[in-house]
């Protein structure tokens, strides 16, 4: 496992480390580029997939190959593995995240309140509303709130305390059928599978690959 987090350190070490003489600007510049190096790969070592990393085999690796000396991986080699080790645990990641989504909207459906359709969207009514109906080529105008099963919040119309204006043609699929089943004045809340939101590729870093989305939507008009 990769474990990013820096140990805490001894007096002595940060007494030592708070004096390094930097006698003219050429070792400061290398002092500045060692902070900078250090911090980028700090940050690549914690958004590294799979398990956390053992810093010690890093910084090994890292000095051998900078100095030019023998290591025990070619750096061809090393790249392959990489590329191959990345592949295989973002693969097991998303098996894993697909299963979560499928066991959470089986599990949701069983809810009497909640409303299954063949396409897989769920629904239930928070507030009813009479009237006409958007069809897929209307414009709407709602204010909405997305979240993620896990709860967290990635977007929100209320956030920005201004309704957002869509084309029912230029959203996710489930956005296209289930606001059409609104009527203006009526609040629901959509459950909306990967196949008919982002997909396999999720959306923006906020989305993950195969993210049930969450949507609370209330119609405020349409044309």
């Amino acid at each position: 496992m990769i474990d990013a987090k820096p140990r805490k350190r001894t007096k002595k070490e940060t007494k030592s480390e708070s004096s390094v003489l930097l006698t003219n600007s050429t070792d400061s510049a290398a002092y500045c580029l060692g902070v900078v190096l250090g911090a980028d790969l700090q940050n690549m070592v914690k958004n590294f997939p799979g398990d956390s990393i053992n810093p010690h085999l890093l910084m090994q690796a890292m000095q051998k190959a900078f100095l030019g000396d023998s290591t025990a991986i070619s750096l061809t080699d090393g790249q392959n593995y990489l590329r191959a080790y990345t592949q295989a645990v973002q693969e097991a990641e998303a098996a894993k995240r697909k299963q979560e989504q499928t066991t959470f909207l089986t599990e949701n459906a069983k809810r009497p309140e909640v409303v299954s359709l063949p396409s897989g969207l769920q629904y239930e009514v928070l507030i009813p509303a009479d009237g006409p109906k958007p069809t897929e080529n209307s414009t709407v105008t709602v204010h909405y709130e997305g979240r993620l099963t896990d709860g967290t919040k990635f977007d929100s119309s209320y956030d920005r305390k201004e309704p957002a204006t869509f084309q029912l043609t230029r959203v996710i699929k489930g956005w296209t059928e289930g606001v059409q089943l609104m009527s203006a004045g009526a609040k629901y809340k959509f459950y909306v599978p990967y196949t008919l939101g982002y997909g396999e590729r999720g959306a923006g870093g906020k989305i993950p690959p195969y993210s049930t989305l969450i949507f609370t939507i209330e119609l405020i008009e349409f044309k």
